[in-house]
C-alpha cells in the first residue's frame, strides 16, 4: 500500500455558511487553501470554553475589543493571534501578523500573511475586528 506524502495531503473542512450545492443539494465542503483560511479566522475569533471538550482552544481578543483604541492594545492582539495560530494551527507558517489600531471606525484591522504546508506561495489574509454590543 502506497503512503501519501505531504505533498499530496489535501485539507478539507465543513462550511460553516451551509450553503448547499446547486446541483447536488448537499453541503459543499471547503477544500484546501479555503479550509485552512476558514480555520484560521475560526481560532482567532473563538473564546476560550467557547468549544464543547476543547476548553484551551480559542482566541479570547474580544475581551480586548472593550478596550480603548491604543496601540498597545493593538499589540496584545497581536500577540494573542500570533500565539494561538503557532500553538493551534500546524498547517500554516506564520510569516507576519499586521494588527492597526482604527480609532475613527471603531476597529482593528488585521492582515495575515503565511504560508500554507507544501505551498510555495504566500498567502494575504485581511480582516476587521470591531466590537458589536
Amino acid at each position: 500500500m502506497a503512503q501519501l506524502s505531504v505533498k499530496n495531503k489535501m485539507f478539507s473542512d465543513l462550511d460553516l455558511d451551509f450553503i448547499a450545492h446547486p446541483n447536488t443539494r448537499k453541503l459543499s465542503p471547503l477544500t484546501q487553501d479555503k479550509a485552512v483560511i476558514r480555520s484560521l479566522k475560526n481560532l482567532i475569533m473563538t473564546n476560550h470554553y467557547e468549544r464543547p471538550f476543547h476548553p484551551e482552544l480559542g482566541c479570547g481578543i474580544r475581551n480586548s475589543l472593550f478596550d480603548n483604541i491604543l496601540p498597545s492594545t493593538a499589540i496584545t492582539i497581536h500577540n494573542t493571534i500570533v500565539e494561538v495560530i503557532d500553538n493551534f494551527e500546524p498547517r500554516v507558517n506564520l510569516t507576519d501578523v499586521e494588527v492597526r489600531a482604527n480609532p475613527d471606525k471603531n476597529r482593528y484591522d488585521v492582515r495575515l500573511i503565511f504560508f500554507i504546508l507544501n505551498r510555495p506561495e504566500s498567502r494575504t489574509v485581511n480582516f476587521f475586528l470591531e466590537r458589536i454590543r
